[in-house]
């Protein structure tokens, strides 16, 4: 395989896994399969936490409708067969892009996104061929302490004449909500759209219709540099590891309890997990004794 850009393969896990017109449910029947059992054997029952859910503020609430909280209720329960629309896709499987709005620029990490899926061969730029719809409004970053937020962002969307609830749509988002607590509010109904979201919890995640996305940094590149070594199509791939992760285990604040809650995973062998305690100023204050070795490796 030749250099390929890093986010067409992410835009494309995220076709696999969430747009059912390739399969979904036949995925629905596999969900259990020997991978999902292969890692659950890691694990026990009492392992699992699930992160306490943050609700937005009262005052936030309180501004909805009857009929608005209505609507939201419904999409909360959203599936494929529910909101998504697969007769978009009988003409294939097409991904329209908004055009960019000058007075609401991409940040250029959402650039990225988007130029990946425009120089793809999924991208089209007539609406009416399309299955998939993806807002050049940049939603990556719903931090409203942020440069990158976007403001009005439920009148810049109810503006759009293709947006129809957000369904057949997809929403790209890495952070949501602020310093301290950064609740999961991104400022707008997402609605019947598919939300493709880092660090999302699982009291909000819709399963077999929402995307878990990985983070990644502003400096993550566009292209890949040297080829590749993808022989075919098989998936999964055999490979060496299984699972691998570098990075902090928040050993304090929201987050904490689900990151320090996989360390029994780490074997050295086909699952390696390598975090550091270090995150925020206040770690040593919460240090635990795994600390230090987890530090030095």
């Amino acid at each position: 395989m030749q250099a390929k850009k890093r986010y067409l393969l992410l835009f494309s896990c995220c076709a696999f896994l969430s747009f059912g017109y390739f399969g979904y449910h036949h995925f629905k029947v596999h969900r259990h399969s020997k991978w999902y059992q292969h890692l659950s054997s890691y694990s026990e029952d009492s392992d699992v936490v699930h992160d306490e859910d943050i609700s937005p503020s009262p005052r936030f609430r309180n501004r909805r409708t009857t009929r608005e909280n209505d609507d939201e209720a419904a999409f909360k329960t959203c599936r494929m067969e529910t909101c998504f629309d697969f007769t978009l896709c009988e003409k294939g499987f097409k991904v329209y892009v908004y055009p960019v709005d000058d007075n609401a620029p991409p940040s250029n990490n959402y650039m990225k996104v988007l130029n990946v899926i425009q120089d793809s061969n999924y991208y089209t730029s007539d609406p009416s061929q399309a299955c998939i719809f993806v807002l050049s409004l940049d939603t990556l970053d719903r931090d409203n302490l942020s440069k990158d937020y976007i403001r009005n962002m439920p009148h810049r969307i109810q503006r759009l004449p293709l947006w129809n609830s957000g369904q057949n749509h997809i929403i790209f988002n890495l952070y949501s909500g602020t310093f301290p607590d950064y609740t999961e509010d991104l400022g707008f109904d997402v609605g019947k759209a598919i939300l493709a979201k880092a660090s999302i919890s699982y009291e909000n995640f819709r399963p077999g219709f929402d995307i878990s996305l990985p983070l990644f940094y502003k400096s993550h590149p566009e292209r890949g540099g040297d080829d590749g070594y993808l022989e075919s199509n098989k998936f999964p791939g055999t490979k060496k590891y299984l699972l691998s992760f570098k990075g902090k285990r928040y050993v304090y604040g929201i987050g904490s309890e689900t990151r320090n809650s996989l360390y029994h995973l780490h074997n050295e062998r086909d699952i390696v997990l390598l975090t550091t305690c270090k995150h925020g100023d206040s770690w040593k204050e919460y240090k635990d004794e795994r600390c230090d070795h987890d530090n030095a490796e």
